[in-house]
């Protein structure tokens, strides 16, 4: 499939893939595939920033290649690592053979059999892809430096071997949840949008899409109780993805509209942390079920 040309066609080919982006969202997506920019968003944890990337992979199609970061991420892990082992039976079989020349032997080991792919030189050697670097701010900040050659010009130097580029450059997605500020560097070389919760008329869509068969009752429900819990005081506030488990837990259950029982008994689907499920449980629970079924 060609790139789409309008952002009417980038906001359709997500919305097929099951993603209902806002037309800012479609936007900057669209102009990320047009202009050849990776693309960085940021956001809160459940706001569906991975799954923009899963549904381009799907939609385009491409072969996703995803990095997920962590702490002490480095090179080795992320872009290429050397196969030791094998370079040093190279050697001794060479050895074996008569060889002596120690700069050929050097050369021959330093060939491209011997090095192995991680995630970034898969991206740029490999089929057409959207390379997914999902949630940068969980690593290091020095590593991001190794990132600015793939963001700025999609290549890879390996001082042993030379350059690597891409013949058809990668879609690139970076997310992150600003645990921590990602440095301007990566930032200036991305186009950049904001990933909010959505708007209850657009997360009601989501559920069309994502919980089929829900009862429209309930699944308006869930939205406003939803949009209601947002606006608390809690550790950390449900993302579309908790909306979607939750619809499907209900669902799963036969709920067919919201009730205080039910409520209380499937908070550890909506809500991650015991602080916030005994918060919300029970009185907090039913006075803000009372708001929503109020006219």
């Amino acid at each position: 499939m060609t790139m789409p040309h309008s952002v009417e066609e980038t906001q359709a080919l997500l919305a097929a893939g099951g993603y209902i982006a806002d037309r800012a969202l479609a936007t900057t997506v669209h102009l990320a595939l047009r202009m050849g920019r990776p693309l960085f968003l940021e956001g809160e944890p459940g706001t569906g920033k991975t799954e923009i990337a899963k549904v381009l992979a799907k939609m385009l199609p491409r072969h996703l290649v995803r990095l997920q970061c962590y702490d002490g991420l480095d090179l080795s892990a992320a872009a290429y690592e050397w196969n030791h082992a094998r370079q040093l039976m190279a050697i001794r079989l060479a050895e074996a053979a008569g060889e002596t020349d120690r700069d050929a032997l050097e050369r021959g080991i330093y060939d491209r059999r011997f090095l192995q792919a991680r995630p970034l030189l898969q991206a740029l050697e490999g089929e057409p892809s959207v390379l997914l670097i999902d949630e940068l701010d969980r690593a290091d900040e020095p590593f991001e430096a190794f990132l600015l050659e793939i963001l700025g010009d999609f290549q890879i130097s390996i001082p042993e071997l030379g350059t690597v580029r891409a013949e058809t450059p990668p879609v690139v997605i970076i997310t992150s949840n600003r645990t921590r500020e990602v440095h301007d560097a990566v930032r200036r070389r991305c186009l950049y949008h904001w990933v909010d919760y959505p708007d209850a008329v657009r997360e009601r869509a989501i559920l069309r899409v994502r919980a089929p068969g829900l009862p429209e009752k309930l699944s308006a429900q869930i939205v406003a109780f939803v949009q209601k819990v947002r606006e608390g005081d809690y550790f950390k506030l449900p993302g579309v993805a908790e909306t979607i488990d939750w619809s499907q837990a209900l669902s799963a259950l036969d709920a067919k509209e919201l009730e205080p029982g039910a409520v209380d008994e499937t908070l550890g689907v909506l809500l991650k942390y015991q602080d916030d499920i005994a918060k919300l449980r029970g009185a907090e629970a039913a006075r803000l079920l009372s708001e929503v079924a109020a006219p």
